[in-house]
């Protein structure tokens, strides 16, 4: 409850932000602000994940699709480092994390905590391996172990890696050392596409 308590004053003190936010994503393209999407977290659970759009939709007539793009990133989770679909501010609010801020949504609804790993695409953990699997024994995070440690420049395995290491270490102390790592690593905007 500590931590459902710490988003939701996250969310009163940064409502200038996010609205702010809100009013140039839609200025830049149509289609609304924020958006959701399906996510896999403690135990397999699915739940919506909130997040400010980034992209075009393919209705904005600027739309390109990657259908034919290939992933800059191995493993079962893709990544395109230069996504034609992002737009400017788009881009701007990836890099700096801003486009995961609605996700306090989520840890006051009860769907995450603010630290864990990222909650993954149900298309990602329905093929993945059993250690992989164990990454869900722990809730999802807004920010995590990976998070601090090079995010999009990693491989799909040392992501793998980083959250079993956060699950087997997990406690008060771990959070907040990844807390506190947090900052620079948003500022920086480090392994962020």
């Amino acid at each position: 409850w500590i931590q459902r308590l710490l988003a939701l004053a996250g969310l009163v003190a940064m409502s200038p932000l996010l609205i702010g936010v809100a009013i140039l994503i839609r200025l830049e393209s149509p289609g609304a602000a924020i958006f959701t999407q399906n996510r896999v977290g403690l135990r397999g659970r699915r739940f919506k994940l909130y997040k400010f759009r980034s992209m075009r939709t393919p209705s904005d007539p600027k739309y390109v699709s990657i259908e034919n793009m290939q992933s800059d990133r191995e493993g079962v989770c893709a990544k395109l480092f230069n996504d034609p679909r992002i737009t400017k501010l788009g881009a701007f609010i990836r890099k700096f994390s801003i486009d995961e801020l609605p996700q306090l949504i989520n840890v006051v609804k009860g769907d995450m905590l603010l630290i864990g790993p990222r909650p993954a695409l149900p298309k990602e953990t329905d093929v993945y391996s059993d250690k992989a699997l164990g990454r869900l024994s722990a809730e999802p995070g807004l920010t995590g172990l990976w998070q601090v440690s090079g995010r999009a420049d990693t491989t799909f395995e040392e992501q793998i890696d980083l959250d079993l290491r956060y699950v087997k270490e997990r406690g008060i102390l771990a959070d907040l050392k990844i807390l506190f790592q947090t900052i620079p690593a948003v500022i920086t905007g480090r392994g962020a596409y």
